[in-house]
């Protein structure tokens, strides 16, 4: 649980802090690293993923009813940041890192696919295990997490 931890710490999150808005972080184990999600809607993790990725990489999936994105960073810099839906408004330091694989997995490049992908946020979490080699299998998603409160960081009650 050292990874967990240590990520939990790199966003200021205290393992075990009891959430009164229902809000969190979980985290786990993973074949090649540690994998965090987040329940409520804060975006935590997707705007803390520079702070995270130091001495690592760290790539993160969010979609909520308002607005959705994929970040890359690698030891504390943007490599690329999208929008599920609009790939052609990348930005970050090196955009097109990724161009290959998110090619790969259908995503739209260029915006010239007429209607919206069935399924962004599998092929972005596709991308996210491609781009850092993070694997979290079912069995031990279904395995208990650290989990640990964003109330502090985002006090929204």
């Amino acid at each position: 649980m050292a990874g967990e931890r240590e990520a939990l710490r790199r966003i200021r999150v205290t393992p075990g802090s009891p959430s009164g808005s229902g809000q969190g972080i979980a985290a786990y184990t993973a074949d090649g690293g540690t994998v965090l999600i987040e329940y409520g809607w804060a975006r935590t993790v997707y705007d803390k993923a520079h702070l995270l990725s130091t001495g690592t990489a760290v790539a993160s999936v969010y979609m909520n009813i308002k607005n959705d994105g994929f970040a890359y960073c690698v030891d504390g810099q943007l490599i690329t940041r999208f929008s599920l839906y609009a790939y052609s408004l990348r930005k970050g330091g090196d955009p097109d890192r990724l161009q290959t694989d998110v090619a790969d997995l259908g995503m739209d490049i260029d915006g010239d696919q007429p209607d919206f992908p069935d399924d962004p946020v599998s092929s972005a979490l596709a991308l996210a295990e491609r781009a850092t080699g993070v694997h979290l299998p079912s069995a031990r998603f279904a395995s208990p997490a650290l989990i640990g409160s964003t109330d502090h960081i985002y006090p929204y009650r």
